[in-house]
């Protein structure tokens, strides 16, 4: 692969593709629902079986996402006006003997804005093959997770550490005036660049580790989905592997990031964090964020246990621990994790605010299914935190957040229905549920734009109760406190 070569070829392959309409809807629209799930799913017969009668398009689905062996003939008609000698010259096709076939994964997708296109090295998703140490991967579950979860506001500038295929970046020319992207990797910033050249995108992008080639500066944004399994200090591949113990590389992310965040910029990072026996993994992941400066949500979508979790990423990297010396390799993985007396691996999102306030630290599990993507809720939870700074909550008219529903829970009993939970749940966004009773249910029913301040509810509360109102007061503060925070209901 050369680099300045594949740039060349940009402008007659981007013809190519988008005279094929090489895009996803097409995709979806040419191969029909049933069988663009079993693309999605790696199962080439069904999408080889289909795409035979879908002429040019067909040609480049075969080539490019199947991985197969095409005629030669059929290839050049399907990339002209990018010839077929050009496009070997360059890396991105190899011949032998009157066929061709994909020297590198070229792939279309949306990343929410219209279709792109995005290069990166074949895995062996359809055909076995050795990953090499510099494998930049493509598009995968991660990288589509943090591209779901990061909030896409217009900002000025952003950083994107540890690129890869640019993926990321290439969602930030969205909605950043100016993006900037780093990688360790050569190869990935050569890909990379080649991604921005063909999808017309202008990108800096800079070779060097974590933040050494932008020190100094700081970004409206951060966005990174780093080497962050959980093993030993080596580095097997550099896509996923830090050569930091445990979970050493996303401690330096959370912890390196704001350094790096302009006053009021945010950062949106996957990580993860190790389950060690005796301790609180909030604990864990609050120690690396400085005493000042910063408001954090972290999220924590899975946890996994140590056997499953080395099963996983064995078979990502193609290792079958059927075969001896893989097996090995899983046994001083495990054994090194359960040296450290690590019971679990966290998975999860962490979102940060340089703000000029002490730290503000939410870390909670979110592992039950919800649709709305996390970007935008992050922007408001940290507006909300913002607020619950700045405001006495006693002072304040509060309203319910209109998808907000209380539900009540009730079993058969001795004398009939008896409700054994009461609960608010919000509809929308990760879909949070507080469990309440029912005192706090009429405190929650009485809060209206126009009604009350929380204060004189309170006061109201306490004389139907005939409690003290300060000590309702006490109690209900951290509760509205909570209930704001996650957007349960909202200030007036």
């Amino acid at each position: 692969m050369n680099r300045n070569t594949l740039l060349s070829i940009c402008a007659p392959l981007r013809e190519a593709l988008l005279r094929n309409r090489y895009d996803t809807d097409t995709l979806l629209d040419t191969l029909g629902p049933d069988i663009h799930a079993a693309l999605g799913r790696n199962e080439p017969v069904p999408v080889r079986r289909a795409s035979a009668s879908c002429g040019e398009l067909g040609t480049l689905i075969r080539l490019f996402l199947l991985g197969d062996d095409c005629p030669t003939a059929e290839v050049a008609a399907a990339l002209h006006p990018l010839s077929v000698e050009a496009a070997v010259d360059a890396g991105l096709l190899e011949s032998d003997a009157g066929v061709v076939r994909a020297a590198l994964d070229l792939r279309p997708i949306d990343t929410g804005s219209g279709n792109r296109w995005v290069l990166s090295d074949l895995d062996g998703s359809m055909r076995p093959r050795e990953t090499a140490v510099d494998h930049v991967i493509g598009v995968g579950h991660a990288s589509l997770s943090l591209l779901q979860a990061t909030p896409a506001a217009p900002v000025g500038s952003l950083l994107d550490v540890g690129t890869g295929c640019g993926i990321q970046a290439l969602h930030g020319t969205t909605y950043a005036q100016s993006v900037t992207a780093t990688d360790l990797n050569v190869r990935a910033v050569d890909l990379a660049a080649v991604t921005m050249a063909l999808n017309e995108e202008e990108v800096e992008l800079l070779t060097g580790s974590w933040f050494e080639p932008v020190e100094g500066r700081t970004f409206d944004q951060v966005v990174a989905n780093p080497p962050f399994v959980v093993s030993r200090a080596t580095v097997g591949r550099t896509y996923r592997d830090s050569g930091l113990d445990l979970d050493g590389a996303s401690q330096l992310m959370i912890s390196r990031s704001p350094d790096y965040l302009a006053p009021g910029g945010t950062a949106a990072l996957l990580a993860s964090w190790v389950h060690v026996a005796g301790e609180d993994w909030r604990s864990r992941v609050a120690s690396w964020l400085p005493a000042h400066g910063i408001d954090a949500w972290v999220v924590q979508r899975d946890v996994a246990d140590p056997a499953l979790y080395v099963g996983t990423w064995m078979r990502d990297g193609g290792l079958d621990t059927k075969d001896p010396s893989a097996a090995a390799t899983a046994e001083q993985w495990l054994d090194h994790l359960e040296s450290a007396d690590v019971e679990g691996v966290g998975f999860g999102f962490v979102y940060l605010r340089r703000t000029d306030a002490p730290t503000d630290l939410l870390a909670e599990d979110l592992t039950h299914g919800f649709d709305d993507p996390l970007g935008a809720e992050a922007l408001a939870y940290f507006d909300r935190v913002a607020w619950l700074r700045e405001n006495d909550v006693l002072t304040a008219r509060f309203h319910v957040q209109e998808s907000t529903a209380l539900e009540r829970v009730f079993l058969p009993g001795e004398e009939g229905w008896t409700q054994v939970v009461a609960r608010l749940h919000r509809g929308n966004g990760p879909a949070w549920q507080h469990e309440i009773d029912d005192l706090v249910a009429s405190l929650v029913a009485g809060m209206r734009s126009d009604g009350l301040v929380l204060g004189e509810l309170i006061d109201l509360l306490a004389a139907a109760h005939d409690m003290v109102a300060a000590d309702l007061a006490e109690s209900a503060i951290p509760l509205v406190h909570s209930l704001v925070r996650h957007g349960l209901v909202l200030p007036v």
